[in-house]
């Protein structure tokens, strides 16, 4: 190793471990974004430190330099407009688009290494084998991820879509992995065994994501993302690169704990998520306003108005029907007025309210909300039986008592305990199914107010009619 051989090392192995920093910072909201910060600023500076080695070794021509040069900055130039143009309601989709990117740039790695080998039938074990790997787990995260953009963005159905035999066909495609994984370690060489691997992963990734319902896709996104990191993993294997393969890691581990932890906070094993067919995707049933059925109580904006403005302790349920509104600000303005009115104000945040893990604490501090006001399922349910109001805001599953009792969709499910609250009111567009597909028996509870509107529009005429009572 020369000088800067020695130099770029560290610089990798440091970089690593401000990847490693800047992921506990994440643990908490206050840091998170210092967290984030960090660690796109030791990807900056491990992405320059490559290019002064490839530079210093002088092992591409001009031409290559030209494509690497045009890459980086096509690529940075999408992301910027990426982070500055997309609506926070897309942010899911975005998310499922970065994990194809990054699969399918893993699994690329592993395909060109064993095209580009010299003598690849003389590749030991050490490289095929990671490499297989890398290549199964790259191209099922590109194709899967691909398909659940397309639920996310509409492009395709959000419920369980399926065909005959698709579910042997899940079965058979793994072991095909196995057979290819072999057949490529023994003959590094062989390019029908590279081809066919390739090939079978991006059918499967298809196939497995394709009968899993929109319910399920929070979860979907953390584990694709788990996959993401573990491809990335095999690729530094590949490449003998020790930065990649603790980033690979950290992404693989922390995906993978958070899939986990969401599973359980919708009481479904991820072996039950893969198989599919939870969910139906949003549907709307009866109309808003007078559509609705007898045992709905319609509340008007100077009823709950008057609620709010009398009450002492506040609670706040967002969910997916705040995001699809944009309606972040309106609810932090609302709240803004009732706090310095002196009413206590928080925010009951569910771990799967919106379309992914930590969507709705994005969304809210984008309202700059504070942070204080945020609180989880299990820190805040205790508190309901405390507040004179919870206002919900677009949430519908995670909201629904049912799931108390058993042989329903989402028995065992945790919910929010907001059917324990002095008073409900739920802001709504219409009397719509979440993506359980089941009907909510807090809506026909005599004690909650149906307000039908826009969660937009609602909180703006919430924040007036309130604004008159305590001004």
């Amino acid at each position: 190793m020369d000088t800067v051989d020695n130099a770029v090392h560290y610089i990798f192995l440091a970089a690593a471990a401000c990847f490693v920093l800047g992921l506990h910072l994440m643990n908490h909201p206050r840091t998170a974004r210092r967290g984030n910060s960090l660690s796109a600023a030791a990807m900056a500076v491990a992405i320059a430190a490559t290019a002064w080695l490839i530079l210093d070794e002088n092992v591409i021509s001009t031409t290559g330099w030209l494509v690497l040069t045009s890459g980086g900055v096509l690529g940075a130039a999408l992301g910027l407009w990426a982070a500055r143009e997309v609506q926070m309601t897309a942010m899911p989709q975005l998310v499922s688009l970065f994990n194809a990117v990054g699969g399918g740039a893993a699994a690329l790695i592993a395909v060109n290494d064993l095209l580009q080998t010299d003598h690849p039938a003389a590749l030991g074990a050490r490289v095929s084998l990671p490499g297989a790997l890398d290549i199964v787990i790259g191209a099922v995260t590109f194709s899967g991820s691909l398909v659940a953009a397309g639920k996310l963005q509409g492009i395709v159905s959000g419920a369980p879509v399926a065909f005959p035999g698709a579910r042997l066909l899940n079965v058979l495609l793994p072991a095909s992995f196995v057979a290819g994984t072999v057949w490529l370690v023994l003959a590094p060489d062989s390019r029908v065994a590279l081809y066919g691997l390739v090939a079978v992963a991006l059918l499967f990734g298809v196939t497995m994501v394709l009968p899993i319902g929109g319910a399920d896709m929070p979860v979907v996104i953390s584990l694709l993302n788990a996959f993401t990191g573990s491809a990335v993993a095999m690729a530094g294997f590949v490449l003998d690169e020790t930065a990649l393969i603790i980033a690979g890691m950290l992404v693989s581990a922390s995906g993978g704990i958070l899939t986990k932890l969401m599973a359980d906070a919708m009481n479904r094993s991820i072996a039950n998520i893969i198989i599919g067919g939870f969910g139906t995707g949003d549907s709307a049933t009866t109309p808003t306003g007078s559509g609705a059925p007898a045992q709905v109580r319609p509340v008007s904006a100077d009823d709950v108005a008057i609620q709010l403005a009398y009450a002492s302790k506040v609670i706040f349920v967002p969910g997916y029907g705040l995001a699809a509104a944009q309606a972040q600000h309106e609810l932090g303005d609302l709240a803004k007025v009732l706090t310095d009115h002196g009413i206590d104000v928080s925010y009951a945040v569910h771990p799967v309210a919106g379309r992914m893990p930590g969507h709705m604490n994005v969304l809210l501090a984008e309202a700059n909300v504070p942070y204080t006001q945020l609180k989880e399922m299990d820190d805040v349910n205790p508190e309901f039986p405390q507040a004179d109001v919870a206002l919900v805001i677009g949430a519908n599953d995670v909201t629904n008592p049912i799931a108390r009792r058993p042989g329903n969709a989402i028995s065992g499910m945790p919910i929010l305990d907001v059917d324990q609250a002095k008073s409900v009111v739920v802001i709504k567009r219409s009397m719509g199914h979440g993506y359980a597909g089941v009907d909510n028996e807090l809506y026909t509870n005599p004690k909650t107010g149906m307000f039908f509107a826009d969660a937009k529009k609602g909180l703006s005429e919430l924040k007036a009619a309130v604004g008159e009572f305590v001004g």
